[in-house]
């Protein structure tokens, strides 16, 4: 199989950034059971690799995902369809590492909630926005239900997945669905800077924080405070958290490596 057949292309830079582009380009990239499962097991090979310290997600082709590609032949039951749209929600989800959706083009059902589950979203101003399930008599999936409500409200996620309208990148700024738009001619170069200026932030730390804030919404004060502290004990036990008081001291920028401080006679004396 060639490169231009590989349902996602992979590539990965010296400052590890791994980008994961969505490749059918003649289907505006839409889901096909082989490209869920390439998806998946790309999701879970960067989470494994302690290289990988951002991850931007894209499409091939001007477009970003048209959704699940629902004209593909599938026989296999419903459920085992259904669980590998669960398999990458829960991959892109519990990545450790920061993510970013670089969309153009179209973004239509799994497709934008793909988008969606990202922790940071770019668009160029002529993107556009779906939650199509209704026209096509399906309801929300891919974690929508999840997350819609939590950034825009229940009243507007009702009004998106209910009414199934299309938005345009300015409208999903102004409801916190895209974190920044940008121009077509400047995006790759803005997300190569997000991308670049996560990679080089402390890996422990931001994993954590990461886990803390989507976790967060669903517990109590006391849970999330208790959360923090567990988190915290291991930020402070990382190589990490000296280098960048010791940077601070001197004025300059720390490097960051998530490198446990915590040495082996240190353990044996305890």
């Amino acid at each position: 199989m060639t490169s231009t057949e590989e349902p996602v292309l992979l590539s990965r830079d010296n400052d590890g950034v791994r980008t994961l582009t969505l490749n059918r380009p003649h289907r505006k990239n839409a889901l096909d059971p082989q490209l869920w499962i390439a998806l998946r097991d790309a999701l879970q090979q960067a989470g494994r690799d302690r290289g990988v310290r951002a991850l931007v997600l894209t499409g091939a082709g001007g477009a970003f995902c048209s959704g699940a590609d629902i004209a593909s032949p599938d026989d296999v039951h419903p459920k085992h369809k259904l669980q590998r749209l669960t398999d990458v929600a829960l991959a892109l989800h519990e990545l450790p590492v920061p993510t970013v959706a670089k969309v153009t083009g179209v973004a239509v059902g799994a497709g934008w909630n793909l988008a969606l589950g990202c922790d940071l979203v770019v668009a160029t101003p002529d993107s556009t926005f779906s939650q199509i399930f209704s026209k096509r008599g399906l309801s929300i999936d891919l974690g929508g239900s999840w997350l819609l409500p939590k950034i825009v409200g229940l009243q507007q996620a009702k009004r998106l997945a209910l009414l199934a309208e299309t938005i345009d990148a300015a409208e999903a700024h102004a409801l916190n669905l895209v974190t920044w738009v940008v121009s077509a001619a400047a995006i790759d170069g803005f997300v190569d800077e997000v991308a670049a200026r996560l990679a080089a932030g402390p890996p422990i730390a931001l994993a954590q924080t990461k886990a803390l804030l989507n976790e967060g919404a669903d517990r109590t004060l006391r849970d999330a405070l208790a959360n923090e502290a567990r988190a915290q004990i291991g930020n402070f036990a990382t190589a990490d958290a000296a280098a960048a008081y010791a940077a601070f001291r001197q004025r300059r920028e720390p490097s960051f490596t998530g490198r446990w401080a915590l040495s082996k006679s240190d353990e044996e004396s305890e």
